[in-house]
């Protein structure tokens, strides 16, 4: 073949990480975090981390349903708290610890997200964010009024005396835990974006009516995305009761969980799995640095005042600020 005629053929396509790949990618990453964190010893670095990476997960499962579907959830503090209260009432009722609770959270939680999806099944934009939010009203009530899991006056989970093997405290175990959990969120997100449930995901949200009449099984992908967010989120919350050895519903179903659920893919960018993740680690970090300094109360302050500048300067996030660029 002459070299005329190789200068003609294109060029192969650069070699992608696949998804096994991508996995251990970021395994590695996961335990060099956990090992940084373990090399600093302080309790604050370990709550600081904790804090942090709880939203990772619970912004990267909302932005499976939110951002790849295109289906806004205002009620990711349900799914959260729901998390939070399986902890609770499996550690009463069975004694279990957290590792085994957060299995049962993630079943619950997607449970939660196959019953949200099939009683919303043909509503679509403000009437589906409408109905999530009713889901939140309606699961704090049945909260309060559970004395099995404290009511309105809460619970309190005490933590195990005794250290799992290999961590010098208790804080560094859930500090650890917390990595895994967001490690895997993060893994889980990218395997979907790249495979035809993403692709599935990305017709629903550009155009239903269109991807249906193309034959895009656009409610069992809807099915599929909320039960998966669902379990994500629940799984967020179910370490809740360990961070603070209390938990009572108006904090587990707090605003802020519901609104940083959804600014942080919104400032990171919903199209992509790295979004939520540049989301979370920016506007936790920023409102972990000002309960630190200047009060607990600016959080949400925070959050807005970013949410509005980035909705002026980058409607499509961060990652769509460089794409664009690029």
């Amino acid at each position: 073949m002459s070299g005329a005629t190789l200068s003609a053929l294109p060029a192969a396509p650069p070699r992608r990480l696949g998804h096994a790949g991508f996995w251990l990618a970021t395994a590695v990453a996961a335990l060099l975090l956990i090992l940084a964190l373990r090399g600093l010893g302080s309790e604050y670095a370990y709550f600081a981390a904790t804090f942090v990476l709880q939203y990772v997960v619970l912004a990267t499962a909302w932005n499976i349903l939110g951002g790849y579907a295109g289906y806004v959830n205002f009620g990711a503090a349900a799914f959260f708290a729901a998390g939070a209260y399986t902890t609770v009432a499996i550690g009463k009722a069975l004694g279990l610890g957290l590792l085994p609770c957060i299995g049962f959270a993630a079943v619950v939680g997607g449970a939660l997200g196959l019953g949200t999806g099939v009683l919303t099944l043909r509503l679509r934009g403000a009437y589906f964010a409408i109905a999530t939010l009713c889901l939140a009203v309606v699961l704090q009530t049945l909260v309060v009024n559970w004395s099995y899991v404290g009511g309105s006056r809460g619970a309190y989970v005490l933590r195990p005396r005794e250290v799992p093997f290999g961590f010098d405290s208790y804080s560094g175990f859930l500090c650890a835990v917390l990595v895994v959990l967001a490690a895997a969120s993060v893994a889980v997100a990218r395997t979907i974006e790249k495979s035809r449930l993403g692709l599935g995901l990305a017709a629903l949200r550009d155009d239903e009516a269109a991807a249906e009449a193309a034959g895009v099984p656009t409610l069992r992908l809807k099915l599929v995305a909320t039960t998966i967010s669902g379990a994500m989120m629940a799984v967020a919350g179910a370490p809740l009761p360990y961070l603070g050895s209390y938990v009572e519903p108006n904090s587990a179903f707090g605003l802020a969980y519901a609104v940083n659920a959804i600014a942080m893919p919104l400032i990171g960018g919903t199209a992509s799995w790295a979004g939520p993740l540049i989301g979370a680690v920016l506007l936790a970090s920023l409102q972990q640095a000002a309960t630190v300094t200047i009060s607990s109360a600016a959080n949400l302050l925070i959050v807005g005042g970013v949410l509005v500048v980035f909705v002026c300067v980058a409607p499509h996030g961060i990652i769509g600020l460089f794409r664009g660029r690029r």
